[in-house]
């Protein structure tokens, strides 16, 4: 929020940061060239792909 703004308007902390970390999982996902680019011409292949980068970075987020 600017200074200059005559109306503050207050920010849920809690809500901010939970959409931060959605917003942080779907760069991650786009990161996948398939998953950005969306290669796939079916909903349904272009999901399971979407789960299986899903489960990349999960599993890869337990070793750490």
């Amino acid at each position: 929020m600017r200074k200059s703004r005559k109306k503050r308007v207050g920010v849920d902390r809690s809500l901010y940061r939970l959409r931060n970390l959605v917003e942080r999982c779907f760069n991650k996902l786009k990161n996948a060239r398939r998953v950005a680019t969306r290669y796939d011409k079916t909903a349904e292949s272009f999901l399971g792909f979407i789960d299986i980068t899903s489960i990349r970075l999960w599993v890869r987020h337990l070793s750490t």
